[in-house]
């Protein structure tokens, strides 16, 4: 039995272990990452992946992504990333711009399926949420991304509630939803997802998340149906790469 414990370890070291660990939860990462252009204006995929690697998600909803766009080099940048991390990828445009596309991606360490992309009402820029299915350790689930309105807060309101009855429409199962809700927590729009069968999932302090540089507005959150969270989500110090601070969470089943 030594034995076997023993070749056990030598053939399974702790960073396999992790791994073992991970199929009793979900590492989410959510963030805004404003088309990797950071806090000194430069566009920088790659930093961005290294924060991401860093933290080794299961699953992300990113917004403000480019594809193919100029101002961002022309970049697929869904693409770019899922090479970056290893991770796979589906992309929802909101709209064209600059001769190539702008909207929000999901990134998976698992395969994504039925992409889906949700129009929202309003007027001024074009605002979607985005969402898919995975086949994780703890079971299909659903991951959705959103980006509301920044303007007018009936109109996100609004959204969020196109949002919450059109995610709850097409599945029975569990739903991650996060994304930049441009609202606060006190606002009509997160009073959506406090009321059952949602929960917006509490933040250790500090829980600003824009501006990156000197954060001073909690605006960026994740929501849940189906799951809990196993712990307060952190905001991750991380000052340069992006304009919002990105939010992790880590999900479990209900016990």
């Amino acid at each position: 039995m030594k034995f076997l414990l023993l070749v056990s370890v030598l053939l399974f070291p702790a960073g396999l272990v992790r791994s073992e660990e991970k199929s009793t939860s979900l590492k989410v990462l959510c963030w805004n990452i404003h088309h990797g252009r950071g806090a000194d204006d430069k566009v920088d995929l790659e930093r961005i992946a290294a924060v991401i690697r860093g933290r080794e998600p299961d699953v992300m909803m990113l917004q403000e992504v480019d594809k193919n766009c100029e101002r961002s080099g022309k970049v697929d940048q869904p693409a770019e990333l899922a090479r970056l991390t290893g991770m796979k990828q589906v992309f929802g445009k909101a709209m064209d711009f600059q001769g190539g596309e702008y909207g929000q991606a999901l990134l998976s360490r698992f395969p994504l399926a039925g992409l889906k992309i949700h129009r929202l009402p309003g007027d001024g820029e074009p605002r979607v949420a985005i969402s898919a299915m995975v086949e994780t350790p703890l079971g299909p689930v659903m991951i959705a991304g959103l980006h509301l309105d920044h303007k007018n807060p009936a109109t996100r309101d609004k959204q969020a509630e196109v949002v919450s009855v059109g995610l709850l429409k097409e599945t029975t199962g569990p739903i991650i939803l996060a994304g930049d809700f441009n609202a606060t927590p006190d606002s009509g729009t997160l009073a959506v997802f406090r009321q059952p069968p949602w929960s917006v999932v509490a933040k250790e302090e500090p829980s600003a998340t824009c501006p990156a540089d000197n954060p001073k507005v909690e605006i960026d959150f994740t929501v849940l149906r189906g799951l809990r969270q196993e712990k307060p989500s952190i905001v991750l110090p991380e000052s340069i790469a992006s304009d919002h601070r990105p939010v992790l969470t880590i999900v479990a089943k209900p016990e």
